[in-house]
């Protein structure tokens, strides 16, 4: 049976080769990895993501050695002298009591958030998020920034709310979390028309492909509110398969790796990123690591992007 502290990472590498720490030691202000393998799967497809976080802390080890090198994606070298980059490990998964799991998600976010840190999500199918968001929006308002090919706003799927197909609707019923920005959905998923209408009603602010294609990056950046908090809930299916191949839904027409670098940093210039998910990576579809990698690469964006709101927060 699971407890209710993180799977010490001692046998298998931590992310760039990072220390090791537990959640409650976490260091203020550090960018603290913790891998979620799951939360609330369904039925019909089980904890699917379970293999990502130590899918990605696998690939990380060939940028290990040159994670002080500079990183031209963020023009500026990842890890610098001020920024603590620490692995908590994963936490443990139930497969059978799921109001467990997201309890212990909630709780070690709650604990990471208030000692300061910035938390780097490594799932886990999107359901991990629910618990987590929960914890973000208890300290104050947040924006949340979603990239996916999918708009999550299923109130139920097979009796379940906290699945995977509902991460952005229970998050809108969160009192801390003020605009929802919905970047990349495209082509077919679960979302019913009345769903759409449900979201477009609760003022969340849906940039569609077509609508990016048509309109730019730019407009897509300038949804975010100026000035309060992000956190980045990255779906990798919104990336287009032939950049992420490891995914469960394979959509045509999504964004590019340089689309996600150009949209964080134009968010970056706008607000502070104080968290940053990546959900909905499945190794065992990947083709040749290119998936594996990619993600990889997303993740030490996330680390990049986190350690410069917080180096700007501690110089103010």
């Amino acid at each position: 049976m699971p407890t209710d502290t993180p799977v010490p990472p001692a046998q298998r590498p931590t992310f760039l080769d990072c220390e090791a720490v537990a959640i409650d030691a976490v260091p203020r202000g550090a960018i603290a990895v913790i891998g979620l393998p799951g939360a609330t799967p369904y039925a019909m497809s089980g904890a699917y993501c379970a293999g990502a976080p130590t899918a990605i802390r696998a690939a990380s080890a060939h940028h290990a050695a040159r994670r002080t090198h500079y990183d031209f994606d963020l023009g500026a070298p990842l890890m610098t002298p001020d920024m603590v980059l620490v692995d908590c490990g994963d936490l443990a998964f139930d497969e059978t009591d799921f109001s467990s799991n997201r309890a212990r998600i909630e709780a070690a976010f709650a604990t990471l958030l208030a000692r300061g840190a910035r938390p780097l999500l490594l799932g886990g199918d999107d359901s991990v998020q629910i618990p987590a968001l929960k914890a973000f929006a208890a300290r104050g308002k947040i924006t949340l920034l979603q990239i996916d090919a999918h708009i999550d706003w299923r109130n139920e799927v097979e009796g379940e709310r906290f699945g995977l197909s509902s991460t952005m609707r229970r998050a809108s019923e969160m009192a801390g979390v003020g605009a929802i920005v919905q970047v990349g959905a495209r082509g077919i998923g679960s979302a019913r028309e009345s769903d759409v209408a449900d979201a477009v009603a609760a003022g969340a602010r849906l940039v569609d492909m077509r609508m990016l294609r048509a309109r730019g990056l730019s407009y897509a950046v300038e949804q975010v509110p100026e000035g309060q908090p992000v956190v980045v809930c990255c779906d990798v299916d919104g990336l287009d398969p032939t950049v992420i191949p490891g995914v469960v839904g394979r959509t045509p027409g999504g964004l590019g790796y340089g689309d996600i670098v150009e949209l964080l940093h134009g968010v970056a210039a706008r607000a502070p990123i104080i968290g940053f998910n990546l959900v909905e990576f499945a190794p065992q579809h990947d083709l040749g690591d290119l998936g594996a990698r990619t993600v990889c690469r997303l993740a030490m964006l996330g680390a990049g992007f986190l350690a410069m709101s917080e180096r700007a927060r501690s110089q103010r």
